[in-house]
This record gives structure tokens, C-alpha cells and sequence, in this order.
């Protein structure tokens, strides 16, 4: 998308092409699409609004559509299914947008971006839904739960049975309503160069206002950030913007300064980087990924927040690496997973997810932790790590690593918040408030130690 636009609906839609037909994730179309783009602050805020709630809601305004449309919605173009789409979110949840001026600038998209003979289509579908909108009510009662909470909630009913299943309907429904919200911005503080409270009164000085993380001694969520971009620029080397869950690797791995350390999966870099601000820039951190792009990333954000002991190296984790068989001090697997913790933070990734692609990864995630087993020293230690709640890519994977390596044992660590020693830590969101995540941690056992 290269065209830039002083219409909000239509940058909207131009960004909302890369996500459904690209493939692209929201926040990054979203940020791509408005760089530069000659819009009033008020017009990116509508923007990016119809953007995140158009995607968020994507299943529900076509079960609306499909109540108001007399032929198969899903054999529409898709750039017409997208105008329909953005202009039954402003009549079904934008209040202070009147229906009229909905209606009437998704027909303008329409003869602009269509054809002038879909202009009556999407009229007559709009103004249809704009008049039947309240008769149209989400089925409920017995036997009807799941459609309802996936409707209401706006989340695929698949993946709300798959949580009813694993946590009652109740905790289901929490889950939904969790990834509804809007996410606070959490920045990790790269204490190498400065301390979090020294941080904390810079960015007050400026008007960014924080709290301390609960979750990590490096991390402040800030409930109010006037411009983000504006803030990398003046402290881009000292912060980081990563979640609160995803600071909790390090910080249970533990590296010391001079370790040997691996981290088999490590684009963008932010566990690499923190890994390394553990260091304090000493030792050899070695970051590996299946993608050179990717690692690009990695070395961009390692140059600037200022670490050295960081070397990008590309590996399929899924391979042996050469040299490294019992060498490394520690080593990092965050390992590649369905990503059904932070569905919060991936607006389109709620539709884009399969079910039945799940069970590709519990597979990779095995072999990426048996080769990077291989490189562990005696007394070294392996932390495993993904962003899901489900167990097949969690504990399963645990109890399998365990059972098929007895020269690995579990190593307990404490709980952030509590101190009290677990085994394996999965966070779930409606209940901690923070990134839906899982972390586990193993050590090789001493050869006089091995039974």
C-alpha cells in the first residue's frame, strides 16, 4: 500500500487490504499505512480504529451481513466484503458515527475502489442493517452458549470450546473479554545503562506516565504514551517495548556476565537483548533464526540499545549445531507456538488461526528442544518457553523432554509475584493480567549424579 490518503475510511481500507488479502499483520499495516499519511490526529484515531475494529470483530459483522445480504457473502470480492465489513462496524459500534454518513462513505469507497454497479449493493445492504440492527439478537439459552460468547466476545467458536473445555465456560468467556481489551504499552528498561527508577523520572519529565511492573524488575507499563515513536527516538538505547510475560525468560534463566549463552529462536531480539543486558555485555550471546530478515531485527536492536556480546547466526533450530555439544552455560528455546495467549496484541490473529493446525507444533517444538538439549553442559541449564495455554505445546512437551532425557532434570524457580518455587509457571491473562505465557526450566544432571 503506497498511496497516501487525507481520507480516514479510505486509508482504513487500503490498510485493512494488506491485512485480509496479505496476510499482514494489523499493527504493522497499521503503522505502515499511516507513516507520513497527511491526516489530522483525529483522523488517525478514526483510522486506526476502524483498522483494529473491524479486524477484532470480523466474525461477528458477518454473521450480522449474512442476515441482510441475499446472496453468499463469502463469493463477494473481497475488496467489497471489506467496505461492508468497515461500514457495519461503524453502524453496529461506533455511537457517535450517525449510520447515514456510514452508509454513505462505503459507497464512496465502493464506486472508487469497486465498480459503480456494487455501489446499490452495499447501499441497500447498509442502510438494510442500519434499520433491522436491534431485531438481529445473538442465540443463547441451552445449547447455545458457545455461539453466543463467540458473537458476543468476538472470537472464533472453535477456540472458545477449545477454552470451555480446557477451563469451564466462565473462565472461557474471562479469556474472551481479556483479549478485547486494549493492551497497555510495557517498556523493559535496559539497565545495563540505566535504572528503572532514573528511567521512570525521565519519562515523567516528558509526560509518559508509568508504573513499576509487578512481573519484572525491569519493567514499566505505561497506561499513557503521547507518542511512541517520538519516545524511541529520544531513548531508543535505555527501552525496549516488550511484554510483561516476555521479560520473565531472562530473568528465570539468569545468565551471568561471561556465560556461553544460545538462544535458539531469537527474532526480534527482545529476550536475546534482555539476555544480554543480564550479561551486562559480557560473554558470548549466539541468537539464532531460521530467517535472515528476521535476524536483521535482532542485530538492529542489539546495535541500538548498545550490546556487542550478541552475534546473530543463521540455524534451523530443528538441526544439530556444529561445535556447540555440551559448551553452552545456558540456553534459551522460545520456541515457535500457536500464540493463543496474546491474541490481545494480534488482532487478526483470532481468525487466521486454524484448530486444526495446532497440532503442527508441539512436533517442531520437540526437536527444536532436543537439539538445543545437545549443547548444554553439565550443570547447565535449558529454559523452554512459549506464549500459548495450550497444554499439548506446554506441559506435554515437559513431560516428553523429561521422559526422554534422563540426563535432564526439572529445575524449580520462584514465582514472580509469590517467591514460591514452581516446577513450570503458566500465566493465564484473565487471571494475572498480563500475556497468556509459559516458561519451564531444565538442568543436565552431573555425570555422578545420573542414576
Amino acid at each position: 500500500m503506497h498511496k497516501k490518503t487525507q481520507n480516514p475510511r479510505e486509508a482504513a481500507l487500503l490498510i485493512l487490504d494488506e491485512i485480509y488479502q496479505r496476510g499482514a499483520y494489523a499493527n504493522l499495516a497499521l503503522n505502515k499505512g499511516l507513516r507520513g499519511a497527511p491526516l489530522s490526529a483525529l483522523d488517525r484515531k478514526l483510522a486506526t480504529e476502524l483498522v483494529y475494529g473491524t479486524v477484532k470483530t470480523t466474525g461477528t459483522l458477518d454473521w450480522y451481513l449474512c442476515k441482510v445480504i441475499n446472496r453468499p457473502f463469502r463469493k463477494m470480492a473481497p475488496r467489497l466484503r471489506t467496505i461492508l465489513r468497515m461500514g457495519a462496524f461503524q453502524i453496529l459500534y461506533l455511537e457517535r458515527i450517525p449510520d447515514s454518513a456510514a452508509v454513505n462513505e462505503s459507497a464512496n469507497l465502493t464506486r472508487q475502489y469497486v465498480n459503480e454497479s456494487s455501489v446499490k449493493l452495499v447501499n441497500g445492504v447498509l442502510r438494510q442493517l442500519s434499520r433491522t440492527k436491534s431485531q438481529w439478537k445473538f442465540p443463547e439459552g441451552e445449547g447455545h452458549e458457545l455461539e453466543h460468547i463467540a458473537l458476543s466476545c468476538f472470537h472464533p467458536e472453535w477456540l472458545v470450546r477449545r477454552w470451555k473445555f480446557r477451563f469451564g465456560l466462565d473462565e472461557a468467556e474471562a479469556m474472551c473479554r481479556y483479549d478485547n481489551e486494549i493492551p497497555p504499552v510495557c517498556l523493559r528498561v535496559n539497565t545495563w545503562k540505566i535504572s528503572r527508577e532514573a528511567m521512570q523520572e525521565k519519562l515523567a519529565s516528558i509526560g509518559v506516565s508509568t508504573e513499576k511492573s509487578r512481573w519484572s524488575p525491569d519493567g514499566l507499563v505505561c497506561r499513557h504514551v503521547p507518542s511512541l515513536e517520538a519516545l524511541m527516538r529520544t531513548y531508543g538505547s535505555c527501552l525496549y517495548i516488550q511484554d510483561e510475560s516476555s521479560m520473565l525468560d531472562a530473568a528465570v534463566l539468569n545468565p551471568q556476565p561471561g556465560d556461553k549463552v544460545l538462544d535458539f529462536c531469537s527474532a526480534p531480539g527482545g529476550k536475546t537483548t534482555h539476555l544480554a543486558q543480564k550479561m551486562q555485555n559480557e560473554g558470548c550471546l549466539i541468537a539464532m533464526d531460521i530467517h535472515e530478515h528476521k535476524l536483521r531485527l535482532v542485530e538492529e536492536n542489539a546495535s541500538r540499545l548498545g550490546f556487542t556480546c550478541i552475534t546473530t547466526l543463521l540455524h534451523d533450530g530443528t538441526e544439530p549445531l556444529a561445535g556447540w555439544e555440551k559448551k553452552a552455560d545456558k540456553v534459551l528455546v522460545d520456541a515457535p507456538c500457536s500464540g493463543l495467549g496474546v491474541l490481545n496484541r494480534r488482532a487478526e490473529a483470532r481468525w487466521t488461526k486454524q484448530e486444526k493446525s495446532l497440532s503442527q507444533f508441539p512436533p517442531l517444538q520437540k526437536k527444536i528442544l532436543t537439539q538445543a538439549a545437545r549443547c548444554v553442559k553439565e550443570g547447565g541449564r535449558l529454559l523452554y518457553s512459549t506464549c500459548t495455554l495450550e497444554q499439548d505445546e506446554n506441559s506435554r512437551v515437559r513431560t516428553a523432554f523429561l521422559e526422554s532425557h534422563p540426563d535432564f532434570r526439572s529445575v524449580p524457580f520462584p514465582h514472580p509475584i509469590t517467591g514460591e518455587r514452581v516446577n513450570e509457571l503458566q500465566i493465564l491473562p484473565w487471571r494475572d493480567g498480563i500475556d497468556g505465557f509459559y516458561l519451564c526450566l531444565f538442568e543436565r544432571k552431573h555425570e555422578e549424579h545420573k542414576e
